[in-house]
């Protein structure tokens, strides 16, 4: 993990969002110091008793055990990356999942920290009275909820990119810059079937067909612009060090 860091530390970040750090917060944290990183942001499961992933599910402990471990790593914002799809396709799933994260923010708070959520595609397949199931959960929940949006996901979900950063404003505090080419199917949706990650087109920013600097543009409050690819197209340094071009040379980050 070390030398991964520093590797990430010579392209030129400061910061990076840690995933599956709760059974390892000593280590994150030590490795983080030795590389001159933080992690102001971090993945966790908040909102399920297990986390699906393409590869692989990952068990969820107490949200007090999350918030705990995310303070000793530095973390600020701890935001839930997934909720299973089929909570997403009524509108008493959606409002249980906002209700649940709403409950957290106090919480979270004494542990001097936030919450958030990070979407994937499954969020825009149900509509209610002209709303999707997404930004009927934003409506829903807390002014103090952080808002992630992976951009190249609500790509795949059929959303107008640019628009949903407006229309989420200020709510929107970080983005999953990310870019590539939407599959025929969303793979959350009902009728899909089974897909992992490296079944995904991805490419480096600007060379698929995610708006992303008009998204960018479009943001009012964003504080981090997040690299992320599910499925690396080349050398994973490599490609966040492109990641890395298209975000300073674009004066998306200072």
């Amino acid at each position: 993990m070390g030398g991964s860091l520093d590797k990430l530390a010579a392209i030129g970040l400061k910061n990076v969002e840690a995933f599956d750090f709760v059974r390892r917060p000593k280590e994150i944290r030590s490795a983080l110091d030795a590389s001159g990183l933080a992690s102001p942001t971090g993945h966790a499961p908040l909102l399920s008793d297990e986390l699906w992933t393409p590869d692989g599910s990952i068990p969820t402990p107490a949200p007090e055990v999350v918030f705990e471990a995310a303070a000793e790593v530095g973390i600020t914002t701890v935001i839930d990356p997934f909720v299973a799809p089929d909570r997403w396709l009524t509108l008493e799933g959606v409002t249980d999942i906002a209700d649940r994260l709403n409950r957290l923010v106090d919480v979270a708070a004494g542990f001097g920290l936030s919450v958030g959520y990070h979407n994937h595609a499954q969020e825009f397949v149900a509509d209610f009275d002209g709303q999707t199931a997404y930004e009927r959960f934003v409506a829903l929940t807390d002014q103090r909820v952080a808002i992630e949006l992976d951009l190249y996901w609500a790509l795949v979900g059929g959303q107008d990119g640019v628009g949903l950063v407006s229309r989420l404003g200020d709510r929107l505090v970080a983005v999953h810059v990310k870019d590539g080419i939407a599959p025929a199917v969303n793979p959350f949706g009902p009728d899909a079937g089974e897909f992992g990650s490296a079944s995904l087109d991805q490419r480096r920013p600007g060379q698929g067909d995610v708006p992303l600097a008009d998204a960018l543009r479009a943001a009012t409050a964003v504080t981090y612009a997040v690299i992320e690819y599910d499925n690396c197209p080349g050398d994973v340094f490599d490609d966040i060090a492109a990641s890395y071009a298209f975000l300073t040379d674009g004066g998306f980050v200072r």
